[in-house]
């Protein structure tokens, strides 16, 4: 659940760009908090998941768990890529 609200935080991050109130570096930012803490809070979920089906003998809800590591990493690399992003946007307004 948390991989996805991870990546759910880039579509949200773009439909608050049509708000009046929120500009893009704003958004970005939104993005880039929201999507790197719940992409690690999915990571170490899963890992915790993971561990509990190894105890299991017939391994219910392994892929699942396998699911959700790999995505709450992807969101996880997004929500740092953002975070980059707006780093270097703020480089370029500083020496501009």
């Amino acid at each position: 659940m948390f991989a996805l609200l991870s990546l759910a935080a880039i579509p949200a991050a773009y439909y608050a760009t049509r708000l009046k109130n929120v500009n893009v570096p704003q958004a970005v930012a939104g993005e880039a908090v929201a999507g790197t803490l719940l992409g690690l809070i999915a990571v170490i979920l899963a890992r915790g998941a993971r561990r509990r089906v190894e105890r299991t003998l017939t391994r219910p809800g392994e892929g699942t768990a396998k699911a959700g590591k790999w995505l709450g990493w992807l969101g996880l690399c997004l929500g740092l890529t953002a975070a980059l992003a707006l780093g270097f946007f703020g480089l370029l307004l500083l020496y501009e």
